[in-house]
């Protein structure tokens, strides 16, 4: 199924775009005049020269492209950044080097991933009780790691 996403892209800039058929997520790209260092333990707002307008009752996840992850130690700062469908400026895209080299964002570098996803409204209702689960309020760890 395809959900058209209506996309204004600045001259010089590129569309998100799927780079295989299975791809869940569309590569975004650096829309930047002069390279971008990313310091060790530093993060940069990154601008992608796009603005969407993605439908009701959807969203788009910002998420970090793996080979980055994994070579470069580059992630999305506040990963998976969420983009509402009202929102209507550029999207620019927080990465954050958790490498220990500096890392540099040339024009039209790959440097996130855009994953639309159907949201479903909650409709929150105050109570004085919840129903009780094994977990209960079992917190951080309280299942283990085996």
């Amino acid at each position: 199924m395809e959900i058209t996403v209506r996309t204004v892209v600045k001259e010089g800039a590129c569309v998100p775009e799927y780079t295989t058929e299975g791809a869940a997520g569309a590569d975004i790209r650096a829309f930047i005049d002069t390279p971008v260092v990313i310091a060790p333990g530093s993060r940069a707002l990154i601008p992608t020269g796009i603005t969407v307008e993605i439908p009701p009752e959807y969203e788009i996840q910002v998420r970090p492209r793996s080979g980055l992850a994994l070579k470069h130690g580059i992630t999305v700062m506040n990963t998976p950044g969420t983009i509402d469908s009202d929102y209507r400026g550029e999207i620019g895209i927080v990465l954050y080097n958790s490498g220990s080299e500096p890392f540099t964002v040339q024009n039209g570098d790959r440097i996130a991933q855009l994953v639309l996803s159907k949201v479903p409204r909650a409709v929150f209702v105050q109570s004085d009780t919840l129903s009780g689960t094994d977990r209960s309020a079992g917190g951080y760890g309280s299942t283990g790691i085996q």
